[in-house]
């Protein structure tokens, strides 16, 4: 079985730090660098469930896409639920490594996962890398269907790709409209949309769109939208980095078995519909 630090230095061959946005927090969190690993599980988020999940697993590592302490803190006391995560992880020898920032920009990274699971050729990255001569990494993906669809049946396509949320999906834009050319950005993306539109995309699907960057994107034309939930976007790249992890294990002959979270963590559990639409003038019908 491979040490913990010779798992860590693979994955960080895959998802490099020093490629992590200044404000990000990636890296080992805890664990014992020379602690023997066998069992390996991905998620989303580092919460209390993810962890009651890994214990229950017996794994010897959590890797989570987003961090535990992105703003930093002066205590892991366990008065708090951050403080009890890291409790719970070190009373069970299981460690703890974050890819975040840096695993967007890789190639292949969050939005190569979230354009395969929605069926698109990738064409290019839609933020390219200036470090990367290859022109292969970067923020979010541009891809093409196969076949054109309208807007309506590319919306139920990655619906069906994408694991099932609470809020399902928001769409802006004619559903008859003809889709091709998709940039995708798995999570939050709506900072983006002048490469979106300079790639000339016909839709957008991404996380956490606000309502005024969204209605003034809208006002200035195509693309149209489509708003999944944050984790949904990005729980593929679970499944993809467990498969490139298996790879190397392969490779180097290592007893590793990993496991992707299947724990729907996303924040929103429920939603409700107003019981009587609106009319153009704003009261009930």
């Amino acid at each position: 079985m491979p040490t913990l630090s010779d798992v860590i230095a693979a994955l960080e061959a895959l998802w490099p730090p020093e490629r992590a946005e200044q404000w990000d927090a990636v890296g080992l969190v805890c664990g014992d660098p020379d602690a023997q690993v066998s069992r390996v599980l991905f998620a989303v988020d580092p919460v209390q469930e993810v962890v009651d999940e890994a214990v229950k697993l017996d794994a010897d590592l959590l890797v989570t896409h987003h961090p535990l302490y992105l703003r930093g803190t002066t205590t892991v006391a366990a008065t708090g639920f951050k403080g009890r995560v890291v409790h719970g992880l070190i009373k069970n020898d299981i460690a703890l490594h974050v890819a975040h920032t840096n695993a967007d920009r890789a190639d292949p990274g969050v939005s190569d996962a979230l354009a395969a699971a929605v069926g698109l050729r990738i064409t290019g990255p839609l933020v390219p890398d200036p470090t990367d001569p290859a022109g292969r990494r970067g923020l979010g993906r541009i891809g093409e269907l196969e076949v054109p669809l309208t807007l309506a049946e590319f919306a139920g396509l990655a619906a069906r790709g994408l694991p099932r949320t609470a809020t399902g999906l928001r769409i802006a834009g004619d559903p008859q409209q003809l889709v091709r050319t998709v940039a995708v950005c798995g999570g939050s993306g709506d900072s983006l949309f002048a490469y979106v539109r300079k790639a000339g995309a016909d839709a957008y699907l991404t996380a956490d769109l606000r309502h005024h960057p969204a209605s003034e994107a809208q006002q200035a034309g195509p693309p149209a939208l489509i708003d999944a939930a944050h984790w949904a976007t990005e729980w593929p790249w679970c499944e993809q980095a467990a498969a490139q992890l298996d790879e190397i294990s392969d490779r180097h002959g290592w007893a590793l078995r990993t496991y992707v979270s299947r724990t729907v963590t996303d924040p929103w559990t429920a939603h409700a519909l107003p019981a009587e639409p609106l009319t153009t003038s704003g009261a009930p019908r």
